[in-house]
């Protein structure tokens, strides 16, 4: 310790304080305390110390590398704090080496993995945030892992077993992260059988990838562990960009989103960061999380394309198609939304709320046209079937809009009722028994198994496109096309149902299915889909 008068210069110290300096306490008198303790290292310190001297401030704190006399480095707590009203202080060098040494073992044990000893998420983060600032090219790269087969693995063997395997993984990944410049990669467990390698001066895709390769080889080898043969392989996300305009976060959901690909395309492999295929996903899930309002806020409409009888060219009904009018994308197609609204559910609703308008606007046509009046068609989803009450539903629909239930028909894929049993059966019964129209859409595509055809209430047949795909001029004549669509007409016709030819795009097609009996077709060769009020002009003609 050492008093210090306000002038900043020491005025008394003891014997402990001089022999820190192997000096005598005579001699450390009349010094400016900013020649001790490593005080006037800093700017900061040094004015911190001189605003306690000046009554302005109760205390100046801070930490420094000091050596004893002997030479042995040690760390030490110095401050300085007013000790008398004439302005002097008292100042006091303190040894916390061995605290210093205790806060650093907890904080090693706090920052890294227990099984694998390497950075845990936390230090992770912390390096990869400084790295963004640090970077000696202006770029970074990252490998993220995952294991293959790990879960077997630990189900097998037990988790000793897997602890063992993953020390084993991360002292592979180490030696390979080895050879970067600075001592290496930096490689961290970031919890489960994830791991990642950090590049922090990166030079470009080529050498995350060519590090990405690397990383497979070795984890492809055996592992030998207690007497046991163990073999995984890895899934990598591989993301490389710029340090500027890239934050840790947003480098970790890339990653993420990476890895992902990678397991979704078979796994054992790496993937690199593509933005066209995020930008795609990412308008998936917006999409995805404002259906439901879409619906309530009536972004949706229909549009009908007719179908039309083969042998007369006369409109017999009209299939409704649901078009999302997006406040910033445009108009999207089913199948853009379609596939998300089954995915989360919001089908069911969609689905109901395009039943009641395409029984509403077939029946406006009925009501305000003379003449056969028109069917509309309406897809219906697998989850509909199983997810709501679709025989209520189309009772409603019927009921509100007042349309004859011999002028629906419900579409469904093969997939949906194809080996159907239970409730889904019991429904498709049920809509029968009302009246209402069942047709297979997409025939051919799915199961095919004739069999059902005999046991399910089915009334229509609509052919994929597929078949006639080569019908389109007469000189593409396939005879196998040919021998299959007519041996499925003439099936149908003798069981009682009639056939639709999807995707008719010109005469030849016309008059080949024509030739051949289908019953109606439908494509642009007659119309694209339309909105209700050009059907209405058709029907005025």
């Amino acid at each position: 310790m050492a008093v210090v008068s306000r002038s900043g210069r020491i005025n008394a110290a003891n014997r402990a304080l001089a022999a820190l300096f192997d000096t005598s306490a005579r001699q450390l008198a009349g010094l400016p305390v900013t020649e001790l303790a490593g005080i006037g290292q800093s700017a900061g310190t040094r004015e911190a110390c001189q605003a306690v001297l000046r009554g302005e401030s109760e205390r100046m704190r801070c930490r420094r590398r000091l050596k004893q006399p002997d030479g042995q480095p040690f760390w030490a707590e110095v401050t300085l704090v007013p000790l008398r009203r004439d302005g002097s202080a008292l100042l006091t060098v303190t040894d916390v080496s061995e605290r210093r040494d205790l806060q650093e073992r907890l904080r090693h044990m706090e920052m890294h993995d227990p099984v694998t000893r390497l950075p845990n998420r936390a230090l992770f983060f912390e390096r990869l945030q400084a790295a963004l600032t640090d970077s000696t090219t202006g770029r970074i790269g990252l490998c993220y892992l995952d294991l293959d087969g790990f879960k077997a693995i630990n189900d097998t063997y037990g988790h000793r077993a897997g602890d063992e395997l993953l020390d084993a993984v991360g002292q592979r990944l180490t030696r390979v992260a080895a050879g970067g410049p600075r001592g290496g990669h930096l490689v961290a467990r970031l919890g489960g059988d994830e791991f990642a390698v950090l590049v922090d001066d990166s030079t470009g895709p080529d050498r995350l990838t060519a590090l990405a390769e690397e990383l497979q080889r070795v984890l492809e080898r055996s592992f030998q562990l207690a007497g046991q043969r163990m073999d995984v392989s890895a899934s990598i996300g591989v993301v490389e960009r710029s340090c500027i305009g890239t934050s840790a976060t947003e480098l970790m959901q890339a990653a993420d989103t990476t890895l992902y690909w990678s397991k979704a395309d078979g796994r054992a492999r790496w993937t690199l960061f593509d933005p066209e295929r995020n930008a795609h996903r990412m308008t998936r899930q917006a999409l995805s999380s404002t259906l439901r309002r879409a619906i309530d806020r009536g972004e949706f409409a229909l549009e009908f394309q007719p179908i039309v009888g083969l042998a007369d060219d006369c409109l017999r009904g009209v299939e409704a198609l649901v078009r999302w009018r997006h406040p910033e994308l445009g108009t999207l197609g089913p199948g853009q939304f379609i596939g998300l609204a089954e995915e989360n559910g919001s089908i069911v609703q969609l689905g109901r709320w395009v039943l009641g308008e395409a029984c509403r606007q077939a029946r406006r046509w009925q009501l305000e046209h003379t003449g056969s009046p028109l069917y509309v068609s309406v897809n219906v989803a697998v989850r509909q079937v199983w997810d709501s009450d679709l025989v209520a539903d189309v009772a409603m629909a019927l009921n509100e809009s007042g349309l004859p239930a011999g002028l629906l028909q419900l579409e469904l894929t093969e997939s949906a009722v194809m080996g159907s049993g239970g409730r889904p059966l019991q429904s498709l019964r049920a809509l029968s028994a009302m009246g209402v129209r069942i047709a297979i859409d997409d025939f051919g595509t799915g199961y095919s198994n004739l069999a059902y055809l005999s046991r399910l209430p089915v009334r229509a047949l609509k052919l994929d496109g597929t078949f006639v795909s080569n019908f389109r001029l007469a000189s593409q004549r396939s005879r196998a096309d040919e021998t299959i669509v007519t041996s499925l007409v003439d099936l149908a016709h003798k069981l009682g149902l009639t056939v639709t030819a999807e995707c008719v795009e010109g005469p030849a097609q016309a008059d080949r299915l024509r030739r051949i009996g289908c019953d109606t077709g439908q494509g642009w060769h007659y119309s694209k889909p339309v909105p209700a009020e050009r059907i209405s002009e058709l029907l005025s003609a």
